[in-house]
């Protein structure tokens, strides 16, 4: 490619979507050095051979992670030709530099950004934490679309309520003024409990929500791991798979292959009911993803 030859475009998501077929996601987030920078290529080439529709890449709380995640989203991309789309929060930035990232990542060719308005660092209040009039997550969707309208743009929703939600209703109108500013579709929130999926599908439709819903699965490979993102999320575990975690004892392998198999039936179900593919939150680790991938192809 020549020094004046602009990168290849990505193809948006909603087009994928389109076609009717279930897609297959996985999410990165960016490593705090350069040992883990080599660590993810090795992620990304394995699963690589399972050819995921797109990748995301995460955004860390306040934008602590903006350059890392371009960069990873950069070495995704043009090293492992996946379809990426990074995350943009609004959180501890203006509207300059909001605009400044997503013309940068326009630049690299992609066209597919995850806008959120993201989590408050600890401390802080919405208050302190949002400027420019970027204090909701539509408020990030006018921006970028405002910018270039020939992006396409996930959105976050929660199965089971964002945590600062004061009530379902509220969530879904928040939800809704993401989708009318012209979000193309939804990832979940983490959930282990199809029938919550359902019900949030079922709600969002009611609401006037027709984008599709994208469901987000995570593997457990701990229990401490998975209380602790639960808590932050507002996701529920449910008795049964907390008790055949805690039957396992102190054997990270044994509990590994419990979280895989639950989360391979999720997917399953997911599947026959008719979700438009699945979003694995997969914290860097390729053998998760594989053996799922594995499991799905038998």
């Amino acid at each position: 490619m020549s020094a004046h030859q602009p990168p290849p475009s990505d193809r948006p998501i909603s087009e994928l979507l389109d076609e009717g077929r279930p897609l297959r996601s996985l999410e990165f987030f960016p490593p705090k050095d350069e040992a883990g920078v080599q660590a993810l290529r090795e992620t990304a080439a394995a699963l690589r051979r399972i050819e995921p529709d797109f990748v995301s890449v995460t955004y860390g709380a306040g934008g602590s992670t903006q350059e890392r995640t371009a960069h990873v989203s950069s070495i995704l991309k043009e090293e492992f030709g996946f379809t990426v789309m990074p995350h943009l929060t609004a959180v501890n930035h203006t509207r300059d530099e909001v605009a400044a990232v997503a013309h940068a990542h326009y630049a690299r060719g992609i066209r597919n950004i995850m806008a959120l308005r993201g989590d408050l660092p600890g401390g802080s209040t919405p208050e302190s934490a949002f400027h420019d009039g970027l204090r909701f997550g539509s408020d990030v969707v006018a921006l970028l679309k405002g910018l270039h309208p020939d992006l396409c743009l996930g959105v976050g929703g929660y199965p089971e309520k964002h945590p600062e939600a004061p009530s379902f209703d509220a969530d879904l109108a928040n939800l809704k003024r993401k989708v009318d500013a012209g979000a193309s579709f939804v990832t979940t929130q983490l959930f282990f409990d199809n029938d919550a999926y359902y019900r949030f599908v079922d709600r969002c439709r009611a609401a006037g929500i027709a984008v599709p819903i994208v469901p987000g699965i995570m593997p457990v490979l701990s229990l401490r791991q998975a209380t602790r993102i639960t808590g932050m999320c507002g996701a529920s575990l449910p008795e049964r798979l907390v008790r055949r975690v805690e039957a396992a004892g102190d054997q990270p392998e044994i509990i590994e292959a419990l979280g895989i198999d639950w989360a391979l039936t999720q997917i399953r179900d997911l599947l026959a009911h008719g979700a438009p593919g699945y979003h694995l939150y997969i914290l860097n680790r390729s053998r998760s993803a594989l053996t799922l991938a594995a499991g799905l192809a038998a």
